[in-house]
C-alpha cells in the first residue's frame, strides 16, 4: 500500500532543503567534542611558490598553537581540483574550522563543499581572498581597492602627464584582482589617463609577466610605467625590460614587499611595492578563527558581499613602500633585515 505524506511532513522536508549555506552556528561543531580535545584547524593554501604565503602559514600556525589549536596545513599547488579534495578530507576529519586561500574564488564545487562544512558546524574563513557565494563566517584580508589606488598613484607621480601606462594583473580566479583593478581605474579615470596595454596572468604564473611585457613593447613601443599585480610579475617584467635595454627607465610597481622587490627598489629597478603587514593579518585570522570555534563574538564592524551574502570583513590597511620609507616600514619592522634589503648595493 502506498504511504501518504501529510502536509506537516512536506513542510518539514521543505525546511530541511532550505537550510542551505546557512548551516549551524559557528562553533557548534566544536561543542560536540569533549572539552579536553585540542582545537583542530585545517588551513588550505593556493600555493607556496610565492614567498608571502610561507610567512602567512608560519605566523598563523604559531599564533594558533599559542591559543591551544593544532593546524593541519594543506597546499593545493595552484590546482582547484586538488584543493577541493583537501577540503573534503578536512570535512571528513571533522576539523573545527577550515581557513582557505582559494585557488579559484568562484569555484562552484568549492562553494558547495564549504556549504557542507558549515552544515556540519565547521567554521569557514576566507583568508585573503573572498570565496564567492559561500557565506563564509569571516573574510580576513587587506583593503585591496586601496592596493590598486596606491599602485596607480605611485606611477602617476613618476611619469609625464599623459605618459604611457601598462598593466599586468593577476587572474580573474582571484577575487582580489577585480578590487585592485577598480582602485587603479578610479585613479586613472580621475586623471583622464588610460592604459595603453593590459593583460592578466593566469594562475599568477610569473612567466606571463615576461611574455606580456614583451608583447606590450611590440604593440605600443616603450612605456613609462607598468603596474604589476604582484612582485613576482614585476620581476618578470623587469627581466623583459632588461633584454630591451629599458630596465631602470620604466616605473614598475607591484605588491607583497618580497625581499627581491625590496632589493630592486634600493637598486633602482622597481619604484614601489605595496607592503601588506602579513604578520598582523595571519595573527588576527588565527585569533578570530579560534574565537569563532569557541562560539565567541568577534570585533568586526565591516562586511563584504560575496555575491549573495554579506560576510563579516576584517580589513587591514596596505602601505606603499618606496626608497624614501623602506627603512622605516620594512627594515625597522624587521619584515626584512637591512643587510638583506641592501645586499646588492653600497649604502
Amino acid at each position: 500500500m502506498k504511504k501518504k505524506i501529510g502536509f506537516g511532513g512536506i513542510l518539514g522536508m521543505i525546511l530541511l532543503l532550505a537550510i542551505g549555506c546557512a548551516g549551524k552556528e559557528p562553533g557548534q561543531h566544536a561543542e560536540t567534542h569533549q572539552k579536553e580535545e585540542q582545537i583542530q584547524i585545517g588551513m588550505c593554501f593556493d600555493t607556496f611558490v610565492l614567498e608571502r604565503w610561507l610567512r602567512d602559514r608560519n605566523v598563523f600556525v604559531s599564533t594558533a598553537n599559542d591559543l591551544g589549536a593544532q593546524v593541519n596545513v594543506q597546499n593545493a599547488n595552484g590546482d582547484s581540483v586538488q584543493q577541493c579534495k583537501q577540503v573534503e578530507y578536512l570535512i571528513e576529519k571533522q576539523v573545527d574550522a577550515i581557513v582557505i586561500v582559494a585557488v579559484d574564488t568562484g569555484d562552484e564545487r568549492l562553494k558547495d563543499l564549504l556549504c557542507s562544512a558549515k552544515e556540519a558546524g565547521i567554521v569557514v574563513v576566507s583568508y585573503d581572498r573572498l570565496i564567492q557565494n559561500a557565506n563564509t563566517d569571516l573574510y580576513v584580508s587587506f583593503d585591496n581597492v586601496q592596493v590598486g589606488t596606491l599602485m596607480a598613484e605611485a606611477v602617476l607621480s613618476q611619469i609625464p602627464e599623459n605618459g604611457k601606462v601598462a598593466a599586468i594583473y593577476g587572474p580573474d580566479t582571484d577575487d582580489n584582482v577585480s578590487k585592485v583593478i577598480s582602485g587603479v581605474e578610479e585613479v586613472l579615470n580621475r586623471h583622464d589617463q588610460t592604459l595603453v596595454y593590459q593583460n592578466k596572468a593566469r594562475g599568477w604564473i610569473e612567466e606571463y609577466g615576461f611574455e606580456y611585457t614583451n608583447e606590450c613593447l611590440k604593440q605600443v613601443g616603450a612605456v613609462d610605467a607598468i603596474i604589476c599585480g604582484n612582485d613576482a610579475l614585476a620581476a618578470a617584467a623587469i627581466s623583459a625590460l632588461a633584454e630591451n635595454q629599458l630596465a631602470g627607465e620604466v616605473c614598475i610597481v607591484g605588491q607583497d614587499a618580497d625581499i627581491q622587490a625590496c632589493q630592486r627598489i634600493v637598486e633602482g629597478y622597481q619604484y614601489m611595492t605595496v607592503y601588506k603587514p602579513i604578520q598582523n593579518l595571519a595573527k588576527q585570522a588565527a585569533q578570530y578563527t579560534v574565537q569563532l570555534i569557541q562560539g565567541k563574538e568577534i570585533d568586526v564592524n565591516e562586511e563584504m558581499n560575496d555575491g549573495t551574502y554579506d560576510v563579516p570583513f576584517c580589513k587591514l590597511e596596505p602601505i606603499a613602500v618606496t626608497m624614501e620609507n623602506i627603512d622605516e616600514v620594512i627594515v625597522d619592522s624587521q619584515f626584512h633585515f637591512k643587510d638583506e634589503v641592501y645586499l646588492h648595493v653600497d649604502e
